[in-house]
């Protein structure tokens, strides 16, 4: 069975309570409750992280090699600092798909730019939870 890696960035245990207006009110456990439905039914198995430490983040990234088909990532505030995360990624060679609940492009113009982009097979942002169950459909689809 096909497994990937599925990281939450930096505040995303907040969900739910942090700022609805921009991230809805839907928690990051009932995400993660569809994203396993999502993969159950095609036969694929998830392994699920949240760090607010980039560190943390990197170091998953890069054990992922031999243990996941992909990645789907949602990098939160890291998007627009994190050189490491972009590198490892990079490094991995695994394919990967970004995703956002808000549309970043939408919101405060340091947010506009994403290190994470380049690196990773697509973004899917704007649709709130959608946007990483899409994500893991892109994802699912370009590891099949």
């Amino acid at each position: 069975m096909k497994k990937i890696l599925v990281i939450h960035g930096p505040n995303l245990h907040l969900l739910g309570q942090r700022e609805p207006g921009v991230y809805g009110t839907v928690t990051l456990a009932a995400i993660n409750a569809h994203l396993k439905k999502l993969a159950a039914k095609n036969k694929i198995s998830l392994a699920i992280m949240q760090s607010n430490i980039e560190g943390k983040i990197v170091d998953a990234i890069g054990k992922a090699g031999n243990k996941f088909a992909g990645i789907l990532i949602n990098p939160a505030a890291y998007t627009h600092t994190s050189v490491a995360i972009r590198d490892a990624l990079a490094a991995v060679n695994l394919p990967a798909v970004e995703v956002h609940l808000s549309n970043t492009h939408t919101r405060e113009e340091f947010r506009h730019t994403s290190l994470i982009s380049p690196v990773v097979k697509g973004t899917i942002m704007g649709f709130g939870p959608h946007s990483y169950y899409l994500g893991l459909e892109a994802l699912i689809e370009l590891i099949s």
